[in-house]
C-alpha cells in the first residue's frame, strides 16, 4: 500500500487532532445506512455525507480498504442498501508541504473558528501547477499559524470554497475541522447566500432574469467549462440576476448563484449573450468590440464576490459579510457606466 496514500493527490488529507491536541475527527467511525438507494452508487452516496472529499478520493479510500461495507472491501459502483454498515478508518495525514508566506490579507471577519478575507484579483487561492507559491493558502498558513482545518488536504488547508484567480471578493477559510464540516455542509445544502457584482458586455439585457442551464467541462479544453445543450447533461446550475445600472455599451448586474459550479457566472452570462467585461476566456469577441467602442481594456474579468450570508458553525448566528469593491472594479464601473452613484444596491435577503 502506498505511503500515506500519496495517490489521493491533494483531494484528501484529514488531520486527526486539532492544534490543542483534542480529537477533531475520529480515527475510525461507523454508521448504518437507513434507506436503500438502488439508483445511486456508493461513492456518490458517501460524497453527500462527506462533501469536502472528492469522489476520486473516496474511490481510492475504498480501493485501499479504508472504507468497508459490512466489513468487506467493495467497488465504488455498488448500491447502498438499508442496514449496510459503513466503516471508515481515516489514514494518517501527509506532512504539510505548503510553506507559510507573509502576504498581507484584507480580513473582513475573524475568530477562533473561521476567517473571512477579501481576496484580491490575481491571487490564486491554493497551490496548483504553475502557482506553487504566493497563494492565499500560503498567506493563511502564515497568518493563522497552525490553526487551519486539515480537511481540505495538504494544498488546501481550511479552504471551504474557491474563487477564480482573477475574481476578487469574499472567501471563507475554516480554522477547525468542526467549522470546516459545518461550512462545507452549508455550501453543499445551498443554505449560504452568495451575491456577486459583475460588469457585462452590452446594455440591453432584461432588467431581471433567471439562468438555469447545466454546466460541464469542455471536451476540447479541460481547463474550460461550457453550458450544456442538453438539459440532461452536465451539472445543474442556477443563477439569478438584476440589472443595477446601464451604460452605453455595458451594464452593472447583481448576480446570485444558487449553485456553486466552476466559472458559473462567467458561463451563464456568456450563454445568454452578455459575457463579462474583461473575460478573455469566455468573451473574447464581445470584449474586442467593447474595446473598439470605448477604447478601454480592463486587465481581468470584472467579477467581485460582494456579499455572503452563512450560519456561524459555533454560535449558529446568521452572518452577513460584505467586501468593498476593489479599485480596478470601481474604475471600470466609472469608465463604462458613469460611476456607481445614483442608485441603491439591493440588499442580500
Amino acid at each position: 500500500m502506498m505511503e500515506n496514500l500519496e495517490s489521493l493527490e491533494d483531494n484528501y488529507c484529514l488531520e486527526n487532532t486539532s492544534p490543542d491536541g483534542k480529537t477533531a475527527l475520529p480515527k475510525e467511525e461507523s454508521f448504518t445506512i437507513e434507506t436503500s438507494l438502488p439508483m445511486e452508487r456508493m461513492d456518490a452516496f458517501l460524497k453527500t455525507r462527506y462533501p469536502d472529499l472528492s469522489r476520486t478520493a473516496l474511490q481510492r479510500l475504498m480501493h485501499h480498504g479504508y472504507i468497508l461495507i459490512n466489513g468487506q472491501k467493495v467497488f465504488p459502483s455498488v448500491h447502498p442498501h438499508e442496514g449496510d454498515v459503513v466503516t471508515i478508518r481515516w489514514p494518517e495525514p501527509k506532512p504539510l508541504q505548503v510553506l507559510p508566506e507573509d502576504i498581507p490579507l484584507d480580513i473582513l471577519y475573524e475568530d477562533e473558528h473561521l476567517i473571512v478575507v477579501n481576496k484580491p484579483a490575481g491571487l490564486c487561492v491554493h497551490p496548483a501547477v504553475g502557482h506553487e507559491e504566493h497563494t492565499l493558502v500560503n498567506a493563511l498558513l502564515y497568518h493563522c499559524k497552525d490553526q487551519l482545518s486539515g480537511i481540505g488536504g495538504v494544498a488546501r488547508p481550511g479552504i471551504v470554497h474557491r474563487l477564480d484567480m482573477d475574481t476578487s471578493g469574499i472567501l471563507i477559510a475554516a480554522k477547525s475541522d468542526q467549522a470546516h464540516q459545518s461550512l462545507s455542509q452549508q455550501f453543499n445544502e445551498r443554505s449560504t447566500e452568495k451575491l456577486y457584482l459583475a460588469l457585462v458586455c452590452r446594455n440591453d439585457l432584461p432588467e431581471k432574469g433567471k439562468i438555469e442551464v447545466p454546466i460541464e467541462r469542455d471536451s476540447k479544453d479541460r481547463k474550460r467549462m461550457t453550458a450544456c445543450k442538453n438539459a440532461n447533461q452536465g451539472r445543474y446550475a442556477l443563477t439569478t440576476y438584476q440589472v443595477l445600472k446601464r451604460g452605453e455599451y455595458a451594464a452593472l448586474v447583481q448576480a446570485q448563484i444558487h449553485t456553486g459550479r466552476t466559472h458559473q457566472i462567467r458561463i451563464h452570462f456568456r450563454h445568454i449573450g452578455y459575457p463579462l467585461v474583461g473575460d478573455a476566456t469566455y468573451g473574447e469577441r464581445q470584449n474586442a468590440r467593447l474595446r473598439e467602442q470605448t477604447r478601454y481594456t480592463p486587465k481581468r474579468q470584472m467579477l467581485h464576490a460582494w456579499k455572503m450570508s452563512f450560519t456561524h458553525p459555533s454560535t449558529q448566528e446568521r452572518m452577513h459579510i460584505q467586501a468593498p469593491l476593489p479599485e480596478d472594479f470601481l474604475q471600470s464601473v466609472t469608465t463604462l457606466i458613469g460611476g456607481y452613484e445614483g442608485f441603491q444596491y439591493p440588499s442580500l435577503s
